[in-house]
């Protein structure tokens, strides 16, 4: 629904509303008049209340799409493209560019903290965390000590992405065994905003930076074989994932003798005209 429509439409409600309650106003007046203006003022309070309520309503639904579009913002910011030499821009140019990553994240930080500062949850938390992982480019320090609060955020959704994006920052500051503990600790509680194999990827990838290579060839093995044997519901396999096609090519790499005892890859099932 365009914006214009979208207005139009909680404009109406917002008329029905105070329109509906007017009209139980009156018809309660009617039958109370003459028994003293004090109920009827009790009443009116009542109907203001409703009022207020029925705009509370109306003004949210506004506050929550500009606060949808201001963290889309955000979103937008962090994933712009990043160039030394951007082209020049013409009419046709489309998105944001940036020269350099620091660039890039201070501005995302900028511009999650206007978020952070106008709105509630969960908005809030979310940008919160956009900045807090920007600022491992500007000033890790903090990045990482706002990231280490957020992993105990009470939104579990904004705690995953948290404790992943610390886990990814001490597997580049090479403190392997914390990294190892963050990953295994996602991959077990299989919250949704981080998915299970790919937390297992990182950690297989942590593994064979630490010459744990059977451990990581293990774990690579099972995302691989786990995929390429799923069914959906209809008996059919399942389309392999990203992240169990890259556990294969890793595995191959990594160890070939353990790939080729893999499950055969599903062929895709073509519609046949008829």
């Amino acid at each position: 629904m365009a914006p214009s429509k979208k207005k139009h439409a909680r404009e109406v409600r917002r008329d029905k509303f105070r329109e509906k309650a007017f009209e139980q106003f009156d018809r309660v007046g009617d039958r109370l008049e003459g028994r003293g203006r004090t109920i009827l003022y009790a009443l009116a309070a009542l109907v203001g209340l409703a009022l207020l309520a029925g705009v509370y309503s109306w003004w949210s639904g506004r506050k929550a799409e500009e606060a949808t579009r201001a963290l889309s913002r955000v979103i937008e910011i962090a994933d712009a493209t990043v160039s030394a030499s951007p082209a020049p821009a013409t009419p046709a140019t489309t998105g944001l560019t940036f020269t350099t990553e620091k660039e890039r994240a201070q501005r995302v930080v900028e511009e999650a903290q206007k978020v952070e500062n106008k709105y509630g949850d969960p908005y809030k938390s979310l940008a919160r965390y956009f900045r807090a992982a920007n600022l491992l480019t500007v000033d890790r320090e903090k990045g990482l000590g706002e990231l280490q609060a957020l992993a105990g955020s009470g939104d579990e959704e904004v705690a995953a992405r948290a404790r992943f994006a610390l886990a990814q920052a001490r597997e580049a500051d090479g403190q392997y065994d914390t990294a190892a503990t963050l990953y295994t600790e996602l991959a077990r509680a299989q919250n949704f905003a981080v998915p299970v194999d790919t937390a297992n990827l990182r950690l297989a990838s942590v593994y064979e930076k630490q010459g744990k290579r059977s451990e990581a060839a293990d774990i690579l093995f099972q995302i691989a074989k786990t995929a390429r044997e799923a069914k959906d519901k209809d008996g059919k396999p399942v389309t392999l994932s990203a992240a169990a096609r890259e556990a294969a090519q890793k595995l191959e790499r990594l160890d070939p003798a353990r790939h080729a005892q893999l499950p055969a890859e599903p062929t895709p099932e073509r519609n046949l005209p008829f």
